[in-house]
């Protein structure tokens, strides 16, 4: 994990997962918190080894490797904790996550891991679309569904805390299918990142990038291609079943899945670009033989 510096009072520690550090007077905000305390204690000993505070916490999405480590952080400071409306819920009940991702029923044993279930955070301040002031910085909050139901990105002095609103582009590769909730919904997000002021963006996966318009015209041009994908596997088949489809996508993208808790990822993943289709009319959903199906709208 390496600290940058992008501008006065800005950083950002990039790793697996970027956290973002604002300090500005008296408040220091941490911007998310890593998947344990291993990740964050690490940015916690910078900033201590410098001198400067930590007074808040944001959270901006119920995913368990940006709030993992948040628990840690609360139990060291007295950190008055922020996160977006449903996000909230998600992190103050962090066993949401494995239920919905199993459909509602308890979920294995195995898929209750680090990964999907983070330790439980209380949320001081639930926070909503608009100008906001945490401690004495300045803040702008936007909210970016399409990755997480309501995902909430940061623009503070004009820098962009993107969080997984867009990937960089080595890693929309590395997981080939991306893990989204709705393709139609993510495409929407990315069209309004590149009306967003700002003098750069930061995003939960990938490098600071001044101009990142560019980035996210390439997140836009493979959601496009996964949709084509899907509609002419739909098309050539006639009629699909849920489970078909998610057999033959992994199966075409080369992915490796060999435990349940990978696979209920990229099973949401790849049904993320039916409800795009299904939300544009072209394909629609049924049952047939008590199975989920798919096929293309006949109007």
């Amino acid at each position: 994990m390496s600290f940058k510096n992008i501008a006065e009072g800005i950083y950002y520690f990039d790793g697996a997962v970027n956290i973002g550090y604002v300090h500005k007077g008296t408040t220091g905000l941490l911007i998310d918190a890593g998947i344990d305390r291993s990740a964050v204690k690490k940015v916690i000993r910078y900033i201590e080894d410098n001198g400067m505070p930590l007074t808040h916490l944001f959270i901006s999405h119920a995913h368990a490797d940006h709030y993992g480590g948040a628990a840690f952080v609360r139990e060291k400071y007295e950190v008055e904790t922020w996160a977006p409306a449903l996000e909230s819920a998600i992190i103050e009940n962090p066993v949401l996550e494995p239920l919905y991702l199993f459909g509602g029923n308890d979920p294995f044993p195995d898929v209750r891991n680090k990964f999907l279930e983070g330790p439980p955070v209380t949320i001081d301040i639930v926070v909503e679309e608009g100008t906001v002031h945490i401690g004495d910085i300045e803040a702008e909050v936007t909210i970016l569904p399409g990755h997480s139901y309501r995902q909430a990105t940061l623009t503070i002095d004009g820098v962009l805390f993107a969080a997984d609103a867009y990937f960089g582009t080595e890693y929309l590769h590395k997981h080939r299918i991306p893990y989204i909730t709705d393709a139609s919904i993510q495409i929407d997000t990315l069209r309004k990142l590149l009306n967003v002021d700002a003098k750069g963006a930061i995003p939960g996966h990938g490098t600071y990038e001044e101009d990142y318009s560019s980035t996210v015209e390439k997140n836009i041009e493979y959601h496009e291609k996964l949709l084509t994908w899907v509609k002419s596997f739909i098309q050539e088949n006639g009629e699909v079943s849920h489970e078909e489809l998610v057999s033959a996508m992994c199966t075409a993208y080369e992915v490796e899945v060999t435990k349940i808790p990978a696979w209920l990822l990229y099973r949401t993943a790849v049904t993320a670009y039916v409800n795009g289709l299904i939300r544009e009319g072209i394909v629609r959903s049924f049952l047939k033989d008590y199975k989920l199906t798919f096929a293309l709208s006949t109007d």
